[in-house]
């Protein structure tokens, strides 16, 4: 029965009494429920199953592989229109410098970076889920790709050394080799990259990206910022020197810049710096009045038309050497099959930029939906992002996906649908097919501040440090980890080692769980932590013991040691002390015997002595039986003089509520347990086990011989009012602890 207080409001006093209520153990409930029959079906049945064909499924599957003609057909054409027309020409005005830019670090000739923000983009309108995403180059991405293309076509396979003299015929052509033979290197990582972001997304893997933690991200993103900064900073000072990759890429990069700072360019110096205040001005204008102006104003776009036409004004490039883009196509390429004998060189890279690409557009694309009221499928993302790199890479792309600073202008300038994205790709294309030359005598300084200029961004998440020093210590270490790795290992390694760690954090918490001992908050039937309130209290005779974690082979003796530390009983050290008492005691019975002979020894004659000594050895009583027999057949209350005090605790209850599962070790662990507390008259008990974990312990023969399913209990509370009925304590004012049941309910 439990105690329950009511306040009748027309007595104005608060009525106590007793209601009945039943003990729910697992036993009782397995006699009450049964269980509903499933179909079992074979493999075969299954495959049979999935491979059968009806006009539904057939389009339910083409809906889901081809998004755009589920959602194209209901577009509303006057809602919609206008504000995906504006977004997508204020996207497609920052594609074009960002994309240029971008080319840079991805160590390949700046127009194939316009190529790689026209074919993806345009893809992506017809596989993609995502309705505000920008998808095209970005700096992280890039920058991956250009150490691939550095290590696998360095200057010295082509005779290239570091110079700032005046390029010879001979060493143009050299400069021509290096490119293309870095293009292809880019188009084949592109290509795997594709090819495992299609093969993920078919497998229905896009679960992948939840191993790389926002930290992790953070953390990775910051370093990768760190790498494109300084990769730029030759450009910006107009200097030349050779491009570094693999580890300690960036120490090398700045020892390179700094040993040749003398020779700065200050022509290259004065424009560089010119357009990041610019660039900067631009931005804060935009972020300070974005309430008030109806489209960002693309500064970016703005400084590269100025730049363009003061370069080709002032002739930079022959008066002050200013090193400009130089040589861009007209129209597009024919399509090219990728060189596949460079795909095992670059698989480890590739697998790399397709996960980091994936976890990049996804992790936008979850915010904007859930900003927006709709739902995006990670596995059809994955396939977009692989067709998009994949069929890119035969017109020459490289590896693209989502930007930070494109996808916020696209939803913030009005964009409704992916029809904004097709819009700025359309863009990109009249460039490269009309006006494209018009940029070659753009100098490349400006590329770096555009690039430069970007990164703020990124640089502010050194403030995650002060973020998560205060919440979490562990994800702080994985956001130093991820960074520092990144920063000295290189991005492809760093990322590796990152994750390699973030996945040990995961073992190390379930190895050192929260350990808590349970008590009551009065006149409720919910169970907290006694070390945290002060209001929780305990049963008499009673532990309830609890730990956050499943348990498995890892920490079975983390948590049996902490078991016996947190209840106070250790079955080893009771049974040793019983051992020690029971010698002890046999010890001083021992020299009481022998006190005894002496005292009656010492009152017989001489005469007598040979023959009651003998009487006494062999027959002399002590409480009706032999000191050996006092030794071995000692009753308890006679031991618990000699004892220490033993403890007070006749139950401990389990609470397996968060235990998601138990492995063969945590089974014998927990049956052992049991045992071992029985040995010294504490019984054990299990509340809150889940189906799963219930399956678990039926499939390990865990309930055999003495150890039996009545020892679960659906909850703590069930548990609980059965060991208090067999303790005896029953509440006798309304004081004490409300919860108790009668005796006529101990069967249960």
């Amino acid at each position: 029965m439990e105690h329950v207080q009511e306040h009748d409001e027309g007595l104005g006093q608060t009525q106590m009494y007793w209601v009945e209520r039943p003990v729910y153990n697992q036993e009782f409930l397995q006699g009450q429920l049964h269980k509903k029959e499933k179909m079992s079906q074979s493999l075969g049945q299954k495959i049979a199953r999935s491979c059968r064909c009806s006009s539904k499924k057939a389009k339910s599957h083409l809906y889901s592989f081809l998004p755009v003609l589920k959602w194209l057909p209901r577009y509303p054409v006057k809602e919609y229109l206008l504000g995906d027309i504006v977004s997508g020409i204020s996207t497609g005005v920052m594609q074009l410098p960002q994309g240029l830019a971008y080319a840079l670090l991805a160590a390949v000739p700046p127009v194939f970076g316009l190529y790689s923000s026209f074919y993806p983009v345009f893809l992506y309108t017809f596989f993609g889920t995502s309705r505000h995403i920008s998808i095209g180059t970005f700096a992280v991405i890039s920058l991956m790709i250009g150490g691939v293309a550095v290590r696998e076509a360095p200057d010295e396979m082509f005779n290239i050394m570091e110079s700032n003299s005046t390029n010879s015929t001979d060493l143009l052509e050299n400069y021509k080799a290096r490119d293309a033979m870095r293009v292809k290197v880019a188009v084949a990582v592109t290509l795997l990259s594709g090819i495992i972001q299609l093969s993920l997304g078919l497998l229905r893997f896009g679960f992948v990206a939840i191993y790389l933690t926002e930290p992790l991200v953070r953390g990775f993103t910051t370093a990768a910022a760190v790498h494109v900064f300084t990769s730029q900073l030759k450009y910006l000072l107009g200097i030349k020197t050779k491009r570094y990759s693999g580890a300690l890429s960036v120490v090398y990069s700045l020892i390179a810049v700094l040993s040749n700072i003398t020779k700065t360019n200050i022509a290259t110096l004065v424009v560089g710096l010119t357009c990041i205040v610019l660039l900067l001005s631009g931005k804060e204008i935009n972020d300070r009045f974005k309430k008030k102006l109806p489209v960002p104003i693309p500064m970016e776009i703005i400084v590269v038309i100025v730049a363009t036409g003061v370069s080709a004004g002032m002739n930079l490039s022959n008066t002050y050497e200013v090193d400009i883009v130089g040589d861009i196509p007209k129209g597009l390429l024919a399509p090219k099959v990728p060189d596949i004998n460079l795909l095992s060189a670059v698989f480890v890279d590739a697998l790399a930029i397709a996960i980091v690409g994936f976890s990049m557009a996804v992790s936008m694309a979850k915010i904007f939906a859930l900003k927006h009221g709709y739902t995006i499928d990670g596995n059809q993302e994955l396939i977009a992002l692989g067709i998009c790199n994949s069929a890119g890479s035969f017109f020459q792309t490289f590896s693209i996906t989502c930007s930070m600073s494109r996808s916020l202008v696209q939803e913030s300038t009005g964009g409704k649908t992916q029809i904004a994205g097709t819009l700025s790709s359309i863009m990109v294309l009249l460039v490269i097919v009309a006006i494209g030359y018009l940029f070659e005598p753009l100098p490349q300084t400006v590329l770096a501040a555009i690039v430069m200029v970007n990164l703020k961004g990124m640089f502010k998440q050194f403030g995650d440090i002060t973020h998560f020093w205060r919440t979490s210590k562990i994800e702080l270490a994985i956001w130093i980890v991820a960074f520092v790795a990144s920063v000295l290992l290189g991005l492809d390694y760093g990322l590796l080692t990152a994750v390699a760690f973030a996945m040990i954090t995961i073992i190390y918490r379930t190895q050192s769980p929260q350990y808590r001992i349970l008590g009551q908050i009065p006149n409720t039937d919910i169970y907290c932590d006694v070390e945290e309130y002060e209001e929780v209290k305990e049963y008499p005779g009673i532990k309830i013991f609890q730990a956050n974690a499943s348990l498995y082979f890892a920490n079975s003796e983390l948590y049996t040691s902490a078991l016996k530390k947190k209840t106070g009983v250790d079955p080893c050290a009771v049974l040793a002390a019983k051992k020690k008492a029971e010698k002890r005691h046999a010890k001083e019975l021992q020299q009481t015997n022998e006190h005894r002979e002496k005292a009656v020894l010492k009152h017989t004659s001489d005469m007598e002595t040979s023959v009651k000594h003998e009487v006494i050895n062999d027959e002399l009583p002590l409480n009706g039986k032999s000191a050996d027999a006092n030794a071995q057949d000692t009753s308890p209350d006679e031991l618990e003089h000699f004892m220490e005090p033993m403890t007070n605790v006749h139950y401990i209850i389990l609470d397996f509520t968060p235990v998601n599962f138990v492995d063969s070790v945590g089974a014998k662990t927990l049956k052992s347990v049991i045992e071992e507390y029985k040995e010294v008259g504490v019984f054990v008990r299990i509340a809150g086990c889940s189906g799963p974990v219930m399956d678990d312990l039926t499939r390990l023969n865990f309930f055999e011989k003495s150890t039996t399913r009545d020892l679960l209990f659906h909850s703590v509370h069930d548990a609980v009012l059965s060991c208090q009925l067999k303790v005896g304590s029953v509440p006798q004012t309304a004081s004490d602890l409300f919860v108790t049941t009668s005796q006529t309910h101990m069967e249960n």
